[in-house]
């Protein structure tokens, strides 16, 4: 119980901070579980996690990694090489020697390896903190592929360098030849580590599926514990555990492309699986990072040899050290050689540029390396300002972790939406977005009992759809409209022909069909000359009341209703018949061009193959409107969430957001007005 309370709290702060970050998404993730996690460690209730490094590289470092290299795009990766090795290697290494040397001079007190072993823990970004901030950010593909390929290198340079700078503090010896050949020989041999044991558990998985056991379960547990037991084996070997896992990953990506028999049971779980332990990882990541804080807080603020203002001051200018150092990084590899190499980006613009810098988060991997700095050197002595050096590299993260959220969205917003059309555009985009939501979510809920009401509710979304799509068309308006008019003929003369056959085979009789061929004949006077079948309904309306009148004169009103009921049984099958013989006529002709006007007109006979449907059976009618109602809630629900989901990403703005539930609670309640129960 002692162990399950904690990890139950921390589970359901991870829960907590999606509806938090649901309902506040200008908020990254991240930010929100730090906030939570400070607030449980604050609150006096007796949870202490300690920062364990080796355990916490083994349960979350590894399969985040692992994770992303399984991911990643191979061809990006290949084609942005020179940048992301610029990033992940040139400009760590330059960080560990640029910034180490102001460390060393802000706090002259952190001895010169000392403020390289900081430096070096400063190197590495966070993948997983900017992708939770590029969720509601548009950014450049081929940016994010860079920043990608940053992440997955530099984990492993940032902490390679900074084992050196720790051993060279501690012992207080070091050799630039040997650190250079070491570091070489731990990340190829990491890396070529990881790639060979993540094939020979492949081959050991086909061998298992060979055997006959394709258990999901078994397949699914040799899959999450892969990277951690590849992890500790390179580690062990002292090869670089982190470059090992991202190999691992990429193998892994490789083999799920070529697998000539692959398990659909097994990928459906594999990737339902892996989603809820990223999720869980991601936030426990976070939620501890923000445990920590208040205790590495608290060695600084309350011990009295160090001034807090002067140590919150040291935090913000080594921060500010880190972001002008990978501006002018960026800026000057870019606009000397980069162009050569990211012809994908095109010319840099200061734009690009500043999104490049400010995705430079700090995170989990810089705080479990600084809590990994021995508490004493080998002479026995304390560590150099280790509780400062903590203090610092805590403050970064949560620095560069606000800036990149305050600046990012402004720096990666696209310009276009200042202009009014595209703002439009985006709303058009938005709307036809969650009409598509309501109807997948219609037709994953379609059975034998609700297709007619999931049917007739498709209709009416494609309809909006189509509406849109000739809107779009206005240039094109006659041609649309003499389309449409080509398909309603084409559909009465496939009702006129199916009352020809009916004729034939005698299932009517000539009187019948003289009546049914009057309609069809003066529908096709109103599809093509609008102002005369006007005239001819008015023309029946006043020979239809005359013709009432005397009946009410001379038969009494029982009679009435039981002729007219007679006649409306007569009449509802032929209807429908001839309905649903139009339908099947134009499905016939559907082509590209003529696709969206097609089911306009189609969904015109299948909402009057509903409404005969529910004149001729009460009952049937009451189930119809159950299924409706029900269904019709659902598709309004879908698009509340497709809009959500859009707008959390960052791709519509909040001002779209709320025009388009506006819009989507006044369909529903006038839904609700027109199909009242009972």
């Amino acid at each position: 119980m002692d162990i399950f309370i904690p990890v139950l709290i921390l589970l359901s702060l991870i829960g907590l901070s999606n509806v938090i970050n649901h309902f506040m998404p200008y908020i990254p993730a991240p930010i929100v579980q730090i906030a939570l996690g400070v607030m449980l460690a604050a609150v006096p209730i007796g949870i202490h996690i300690p920062m364990q490094p080796e355990l916490f590289f083994v349960v979350f470092i590894a399969p985040l990694l692992f994770n992303d290299g399984r991911n990643v795009s191979r061809g990006a990766l290949w084609k942005l090489k020179a940048p992301i090795l610029l990033l992940a290697l040139g400009l760590v290494f330059v960080t560990v020697f640029a910034v180490g040397f102001i460390i060393h001079w802000l706090v002259p007190s952190i001895p010169l390896p000392a403020a390289f072993a900081l430096a070096a823990i400063l190197s590495p970004t966070d993948a997983v903190a900017v992708s939770a901030i590029s969720d509601r950010v548009i950014f450049p593909k081929s940016i994010m592929h860079l920043l990608e390929g940053e992440g997955l290198m530099n984990d492993a340079s940032g902490l390679v360098a900074f084992k050196f700078a720790v051993a060279a503090t501690v012992t207080g010896t070091f050799s630039l030849v040997h650190a250079s050949l070491s570091f070489l020989a731990i990340s190829v041999g990491g890396f070529l580590g990881g790639a060979l044991l993540a094939y020979m558990i492949i081959r050991s998985r086909t061998f298992i599926r060979r055997l006959g056991m394709e258990d999901v379960t078994l397949h699914m547990l040799i899959q999450i514990l892969t990277p951690s037991i590849i992890y500790l084996i390179i580690e062990h070997l002292n090869l670089s555990g982190i470059l090992a896992v991202v190999a691992a990953g990429i193998v892994h990506s490789i083999e799920r492309e070529r697998e000539e028999s692959p398990s659909i049971k097994l990928r459906l779980v594999s990737q339902s699986t892996w989603t809820v332990l990223l999720y869980v990882i991601n936030g426990l990541v976070f939620v501890l990072l923000g445990l920590q804080i208040p205790g590495v807080a608290s060695d600084i603020l309350k011990n009295p040899i160090f001034n807090h203002l002067v140590a919150i001051q040291y935090t913000l200018f080594v921060t500010i050290s880190l972001l002008v150092l990978r501006f002018l990084w960026v800026y000057l590899f870019w606009n000397l050689g980069w162009r050569f190499k990211l012809k994908e980006i095109g010319k840099p613009s200061f734009r690009q540029i500043s999104i490049t810098a400010f995705s430079g988060v700090r995170g989990a991997v810089t705080l479990a390396g600084a809590f990994s700095i021995p508490f004493s050197l080998a002479n026995g002595h304390p560590f150099p300002e280790r509780p400062l050096i903590i203090f610092i590299a805590a403050g970064v993260i949560l620095l560069s972790l606000s800036a990149a959220s305050i600046f990012l969205p402004i720096l990666a917003k696209a310009e276009e939406e200042k202009d009014i059309n595209k703002l439009d555009e985006m709303e058009k985009k938005a709307y036809i977005h969650t009409q598509k939501a309501a109807i997948l979510a219609t037709r994953e809920e379609l059975n034998e009992e609700n297709k007619e009401a999931a049917l007739a509710i498709i209709d009416i979304y494609h309809q909006n759809l189509n509406q849109i799509k000739m809107e779009e068309a206005k240039e094109d308006s006659k041609k649309l409209k003499k389309i449409e008019i080509d398909l309603r003929l084409k559909a009465l003369e496939a009702e006129s022909s199916f009352l020809s056959s009916l004729l034939k085979k005698g299932q009517i009789d000539r009187d019948t069909a003289y009546l049914y061929e009057e309609h069809v004949r003066r529908m096709e006077i109103a599809v093509t000359n609008r102002v005369k079948y006007k005239r001819i309904i008015l023309w029946l309306v006043i020979k239809r009341a005359v013709f009432r009148l005397l009946r009410n004169l001379t038969v009494t009103k029982k009679i009435q209703q039981e002729e007219l009921a007679n006649k409306f049984k007569r009449q509802l099958p032929i209807k429908m018949e001839m309905a649903e013989a139009a339908i099947r006529e134009l499905k016939k002709g559907i082509t590209p061009e003529n696709k969206s006007i097609t089911y306009l007109v189609i969904g015109d006979y299948n909402k009057l193959i509903l409404k005969f449907k529910q004149k001729k059976n009460a009952e049937a009618f009451n189930q119809l409107a159950m299924y409706e109602r029900e269904l019709q809630f659902k598709a309004f629900q879908a698009e509340r969430d497709a809009i959500q989901q859009l707008y959390e990403k960052g791709k519509i703005s909040l001002e779209i957001t709320r025009k388009i539930r506006q819009q989507i609670n006044i369909r529903e309640a006038f839904w609700e007005e027109n199909h009242l129960p009972g």
